[in-house]
């Protein structure tokens, strides 16, 4: 491996530029997505506070969702991308879309059957799948059957999901990314309509047809970038084909981790229900916060290089595998680890800002500005995750990353039992970023073992951003974060100044230091008002 990242100046211009595009395009749709996720909660929430018809819904939400996540899900990425992109270079478009075919018919008619079961078995699933649910709505027949009605409604998602899923697949693959990042947005904004206008005739079941329509448009959506891609579909359910059963093969071990990430959520909810009442949606509030520097810059530059990462891996060439990984880490720790340090620090005013309004007290502020400090401390280890799990998912290797994730859970489950008693929310949150910790740390070693690349130009290139972060960090600690405001405006105002004056102080520091991150996306500012 050569001791540098390839810079983007040496880059191919088609390479580099097209990275650059696609990540934005990639970012604009976890942007999106993320912002009208909190929208679509807040929108909810107004609708029916926590009434026991939307319990019902949050039971019934669950069932398709597992469907989905178990099956579809495990396709996307990491099993099926890789494949296409080899058999698209060396055995030409036929073929490849010939895997595509076989794989969505397989994943369609597979989601399919396990609908009608859960659609047959509804009234066993509902309350066995959430516990502390479940004994409510054992004692309410009415509730019962409406739980089983919205879970039987909703069962029409995770099929559309299933094919649109596989659409943005390989749409993805040919490197297409603008209509997969624009489908999300729209699921979201049918299920705010479902909320704010459809419940209004039809009560919590117009929240479900909104989650209905917003799949359905995820698939619509997506569907003229098939027919820009000229792909040619073929009615083959080949499994016995050996690139299909190749896409099965990876699919086993991310089924599991898919499984892991959900457990996760699991521990963390099982333990709040018993700290306290509020504490399960103090958390939620927080960790959707903490995932937008997440999605904007972890998840959407992993996402856009990985069709990419495949090429190489195609093209054997590992060395040039070695620089993408390495130069778009160091990009994302650029960008996420200040993101992470302000956000911790500009907690309150964040939450206070974006949060407190209506029925989201002060006290409530308070709560999740807390649990929001310790989930930032995660933010840049699951950064790393993004990218060293793609460079383990273009290799062919999706066990790795996978055994990873299983300690890792196996850590939160630890520490969230030592620490809920005593540190309450605040300890779940930092069990979780702990465990994220841990498993980065791991895999990286492992990256580096595999693949025979030095981790050094990377932890020097890290250690200057980090410093230059600190700095920032003892700019808005000084002048900012203990700053005591009332209301939204004065934490507005607090918030704008400190992210503002921080990010100065950041960028003059990476300067003074010469990180190379921020020499490219100047040179990257300059070309784009050049041209225009």
């Amino acid at each position: 491996m050569a001791e540098a990242p390839l810079p983007v100046q040496d880059a191919p211009a088609s390479r580099a530029g097209g990275l650059a595009i696609a990540a934005a395009i990639v970012a604009f749709g976890f942007l999106g997505s993320r912002l009208l996720g909190i929208l679509r909660t807040v929108a909810i929430a107004r609708a029916f506070g926590a009434s026991p018809e939307l319990d019902a819904y949050n039971v019934a939400f669950r069932v398709p969702d597992m469907i989905f996540q178990v099956l579809a899900g495990a396709t996307l990425g990491s099993a099926f991308i890789p494949v296409f992109v080899r058999l698209y270079r060396r055995d030409g478009e036929a073929r490849a879309w010939q895997l595509a075919s076989t794989v969505l018919n397989l994943v369609t008619v597979s989601t399919a059957v396990l609908c009608l079961l859960a659609f047959a078995f509804a009234p066993l699933l509902v309350p066995l799948l959430a516990p502390g649910l479940g004994d409510d709505i054992g004692r309410n027949a009415e509730l019962t059957d409406k739980a089983v009605f919205l879970t039987r409604l909703m069962l029409l998602s995770p099929l559309l999901f299933a094919m649109s899923g596989m659409v943005t697949g390989i749409l993805n693959a040919r490197r297409a990314f603008f209509l997969p990042a624009l489908a999300p947005m729209l699921y979201n904004v049918a299920i705010i309509f479902g909320a704010l206008v459809l419940s209004g005739p039809f009560g919590v079941n117009g929240l479900a047809f909104g989650v209905v329509a917003g799949a359905g448009l995820h698939l619509a959506v997506q569907l003229p970038g098939l027919a820009r891609q000229r792909m040619r579909y073929v009615r083959s359910f080949n499994w016995r084909d050996p690139a299909t059963r190749e896409v099965g093969r990876l699919m086993g071990p991310r089924v599991l981790g898919l499984a892991a990430a959900q457990v996760n959520f699991l521990i963390t909810i099982y333990f709040a229900s018993k700290v306290g009442q509020g504490i399960i949606s103090n958390l939620n509030y927080a960790w959707l916060l903490a995932q937008l520097p997440l999605a904007i810059f972890g998840m959407a530059l992993s996402t856009a290089v990985f069709p990419m990462l495949a090429d190489h891996i195609a093209d054997e060439d590992m060395d040039a595998l070695h620089n993408t990984v390495s130069r778009v880490l160091r990009v994302i720790m650029f960008l996420t680890i200040p993101a992470a340090l302000g956000l911790a620090l500009l907690r309150v005013a964040a939450t206070t800002v974006l949060l407190q309004h209506g029925g989201f007290t002060a006290a409530d502020t308070a709560v999740t500005s807390a649990a929001l400090g310790f989930y930032a401390l995660g933010i840049v280890p699951q950064a790393g995750i993004e990218i060293h799990s793609r460079g383990f998912y273009a290799m062919g290797d999706t066990r790795t990353p996978v055994l990873l994730a299983v300690a890792a859970v196996g850590l939160n489950f630890l520490l969230s039992a030592i620490l809920w008693e005593r540190f309450e929310h605040e300890g779940l949150a930092f069990a979780v970023s702990a465990s994220a910790w841990l498993e980065w740390l791991l895999l990286w070693k492992a990256y580096t073992l595999r693949t025979g690349a030095s981790a050094l130009p990377d932890l020097q290139a890290i250690a200057r951003i980090a410093l230059s972060a600190a700095v920032m960090a003892l700019v808005i600690a000084a002048g900012f974060a203990r700053f005591d405001a009332s209301g939204v405006a004065g934490n507005g105002v607090i918030a704008v100044a400190g992210a503002t004056a921080g990010g100065l102080v950041y960028i003059a520091m990476a300067n003074w230091l010469g990180v190379e991150e921020l020499g490219e996306a100047v040179a990257r500012l300059r070309a784009a008002v050049r041209r225009a």
